[in-house]
């Protein structure tokens, strides 16, 4: 009789532990699918802004029609891809960066050309929107630092002893990192 007592008490032992480790992990995998809506949001904020400065940038100068075209078709890009935080794998990671990475340099080059047009530097609207784009990659950074933070506290919780155990009963898997994309480690040369 006293060895049954010792077994359940065992087995109760691992049901507790592992339905903690199982909650855990499970709060854990929401922080991270928030963490991905944040990057999400901040993406669509962006891409939400583009049309007002295209408008914008067409109403106040005689631009050159092949960027405008360029952020437009990058906008346009990066706004079909849509992938759920629960389905997240490098490889669409990747997409999504190569996508936004576009969007990035398109709007850079409308920066730079901007320069070129005098009354485009002091149209308000053109400024305002400006800033708001400054915001907005801040906020686009802020939310792929959230992102990792959370993917890092995840992973390890999903790769670490006895819990990955618990990880690999109920299918918990590590969740892709945001990585710089390879050109950002050359500087833009911006001239005038």
């Amino acid at each position: 009789m006293k060895s049954l007592y010792i077994i359940l008490g065992i087995v109760l032992l691992v049901v507790l532990v592992g339905g903690c480790g199982y909650n855990k992990m499970n709060q854990m995998r929401g922080d991270v699918d928030e963490k991905w809506a944040n990057v999400q949001s901040a993406y669509q904020r962006r891409s939400d802004l583009i049309p007002n400065l295209v408008a914008t940038v067409k109403g106040a100068a005689n631009f050159e029609t092949n960027t405008l075209t360029q952020v437009i078709n990058a906008r346009a890009k990066a706004t079909s891809i849509n992938v759920n935080a629960a389905d997240l794998t490098d490889d669409k990671l990747k997409q999504i960066q190569a996508s936004q990475g576009q969007i990035s340099q398109a709007l850079g080059r409308l920066m730079v050309v901007s320069e070129q047009y005098p009354q485009l530097k002091a149209n308000q609207n053109f400024l305002s929107l400006q800033d708001q784009l400054e915001g907005t990659e801040n906020r686009i950074k802020v939310a792929r630092d959230g992102y990792n933070g959370a993917v890092k506290t995840f992973n390890v919780q999903v790769t670490s002893f006895p819990s990955n155990i618990v990880a690999g009963m109920f299918g918990f898997h590590t969740r892709p990192w945001f990585q710089a994309d390879q050109a950002a480690q050359n500087a833009p040369q911006v001239q005038f």
